[in-house]
């Protein structure tokens, strides 16, 4: 199956500064990237705050980063900012190229995202059948891939987004990035006390809404809801919650809200 990603931006950024530049400005070892394979990472401001979610790809000597098109102007601004003298130059062109999220199959070129979807960078879909992207954004919720919009720009730490686990989109070791100091002491302190887990219910579910427990102390709503998909009268979606109310009622923005189901594989 293959969807074309409509709403993500594709940055290219290159010059003989490239490499070392994003190692400095992101959460992942970008000296570590293989061609072929999608890297995620969080770009973060000062105080370990995601603001926006990257997918990094290798191409020879050039990187491609993609992410959600609400979030242009602020993750150019601030790349843009940051390079200063570098020798870095950061074009858009996502006119030029198409995203493909492809799932359960091969695809030319494509980079691995996990082991079930790729993503492809092409010039034309003449001759490419194409398939709802309502179907990648199932698989995405399934297979645990967070996204940040500017709805929920600042709202996370890579924690809340199971980002650390298995240093999938943090590396511990690779030094100094913004926000890093405040990472790695959340991550040296212990376990997170609130996850990103995947839930349905029957309606409507909005990216930002709330989750509420009722036996909750937390002075804040219990999770938030990160990524979305309508599937016919219900809803999937991957939401932090606080992990010791995982499996307790919770409902949506309010107790008297939608009650929510968490969904368990295997």
């Amino acid at each position: 199956m293959i969807a074309q990603l409509n709403d993500r931006i594709l940055l290219k950024l290159s010059g003989s500064d490239t490499q070392s530049f994003l190692q400095g400005q992101l959460s992942n070892d970008i000296d570590a990237l293989e061609e072929g394979v999608v890297q995620p990472n969080a770009y973060c401001q000062h105080q370990g705050k995601i603001i926006a979610l990257l997918w990094v790809m290798k191409q020879g000597d050039d990187f491609y980063l993609s992410f959600p098109d609400d979030l242009k102007a602020i993750v150019v601004q601030k790349l843009t900012m940051f390079k200063m003298m570098s020798a870095v130059e950061i074009i858009d062109v996502s006119d030029e190229i198409i995203q493909l999220g492809v799932i359960d199959g091969s695809f030319e070129g494509a980079f691995r995202l996990n082991e079930q979807q790729s993503v492809a960078l092409i010039e034309s879909v003449d001759g490419v059948e194409l398939s709802n992207e309502s179907e990648w954004e199932s698989a995405c919720i399934a297979n645990n891939i967070a996204e940040v919009t500017l709805a929920t720009s600042e709202k996370f730490v890579p924690q809340l987004l199971n980002l650390d686990i298995n240093e999938v989109g943090v590396s511990f070791t690779k030094g100094c990035y913004p926000g890093q100091e405040v990472v790695a002491r959340l991550h040296y302190l212990g376990k997170s006390k609130r996850r990103m887990r995947q839930f349905e219910c029957e309606g409507e579910v909005d990216v930002g809404d709330e989750l509420v427990v009722v036996g909750s102390k937390s002075a804040k709503a219990s999770g938030i809801v990160v990524r979305r998909v309508k599937l016919g009268a219900k809803s999937s979606f991957l939401a932090t919650v606080e992990v010791a109310h995982e499996d307790d009622k919770i409902t949506l923005n309010d107790a008297d809200g939608i009650e929510l189901t968490r969904v368990v594989h295997g």
